[in-house]
């Protein structure tokens, strides 16, 4: 597999459980590192252990949180678990318990920790395997979602060493930052003395990592350069990652291949991306009849009303190529499905009481055959 690729799926690659991969990488460094340097600008760690890309995004999305993740606490726990092990040697051990004691010392005055509630237990556990999963802790004795199950049970842990480079390590004082955008309004008035490179690196991370990049107006800095450098930006993607560049009035996609993929990729051949593309075809139509309209930057704006109809209205009119699971969810939990897979690829984004269609919901879409029949579903 392309090697840029590889540290683009993998969070890191570590060498004890992948040192195949790990030396493979490691030769093929010198043909990339200029492409993630000048034209990503990101940082490629490297030790005797461990290969990390450090993929910090041109914005903030959605879908870039921790999948298995569910509570706030979850987050905050993983933090602490963190600083726990910035204190420990590689290869040091230590007993749940001990933790415990430390995650309610360091979140007293912030969160009200009680080891009885199941919730907050199973926020632990969570944290807990996201770090054996991610190779940062490995169990010598028990088992962490036994604690979740019952308070007590006792588990042994090692610190494999990889927790310290976990975290991206910022060059400036974060300790009074409360909201993601605090880290974008720090970065832009940073790099306002070198906006040309930040421009570049922002276009680039924006197409790399996210399924679109969206502009309102003509004068959008970022939107000019793409235009400007398309061929160079579109030579510089297709040479380290594959696929191609395709840029619209108010959107730029980077397509991969149907047959040269990599990581989670929409469409696929699973029943929610089908039906997201049947509603896609379902706002087409809509348009061509003049029941919706196009604003100036290529957006659609509906009511979360209208927009739930439209979705249940699909189904009403083709339920028999729906799987049994959609085809009888009820209705808040197949509108709330639905909106969240779009919005995570960016086929739409909601505003107060609004859904706005994004540009690249028009650009794909799914039909039946014509003699397919569909089925009502009430």
């Amino acid at each position: 597999m392309n090697a840029v690729r590889t540290l683009f799926e993998q969070f890191w690659i570590c060498k004890d459980t992948d040192k195949e991969g790990y030396y493979r990488i490691k030769r093929e460094v010198p043909a990339f590192q200029r492409f993630l340097g000048e034209q990503l600008g990101w940082k490629l760690i490297h030790t005797e252990n461990l290969l990390k890309l450090e993929k910090i995004p041109a914005h903030a999305e959605s879908f870039m949180g921790i999948q298995e993740f569910s509570d706030v606490l979850d987050y905050c726990i993983l933090c602490v678990v963190l600083m726990y092990l910035e204190d420990k040697e590689e290869g040091e051990q230590f007993l749940l318990s001990e933790l415990l004691d430390y995650v309610e010392t360091k979140l007293k005055g912030e969160v009200s920790i009680d080891w009885t509630s199941f919730s907050q237990r199973k926020s632990l556990v969570r944290a807990l395997q996201y770090m054996e999963r991610m190779q940062m802790l490995r169990v010598y004795e028990g088992s962490s979602e036994a604690f979740g199950l019952e308070q007590g049970q006792e588990v042994l842990y090692e610190n494999t060493g990889y927790s310290k480079y976990f975290a991206v390590n910022f060059p400036m004082d974060i300790s009074g930052f409360e909201t993601w955008e605090d880290f974008e309004k720090q970065r832009f008035e940073e790099i306002q003395e070198d906006r040309g490179a930040a421009r570049i690196h922002r276009v680039y991370r924006q197409l790399a990592v996210c399924p679109a990049m969206y502009w309102d107006g003509n004068e959008d800095a970022d939107s000019l350069y793409l235009k400007n450098q398309r061929q160079w930006v579109a030579r510089y993607l297709e040479e380290n990652l594959g696929g191609k560049l395709d840029i619209y009035k108010n959107a730029a996609l980077f397509v991969l291949e149907e047959d040269d993929c990599y990581g989670t990729v929409h469409p696929r051949d699973a029943m929610l991306p089908e039906i997201v593309l049947l509603i896609c075809a379902y706002i087409r139509q809509a348009l061509r009849k003049g029941e919706l309209v196009k604003q100036d930057n290529e957006t659609i704006a509906v009511t979360k009303q209208r927009f739930s109809k439209l979705i249940l209205a699909c189904r009403k009119n083709g339920s028999a190529g729906w799987s049994k699971e959609y085809r009888e969810m009820e209705k808040d939990k197949l509108v709330d499905t639905v909106k969240n897979y779009m919005i995570n690829w960016m086929l739409i984004r909601e505003e107060d009481d609004r859904v706005i269609i994004l540009p690249t919901a028009g650009k794909q879409a799914g039909f039946y055959p014509e003699d397919f029949k569909g089925a009502e579903t009430d």
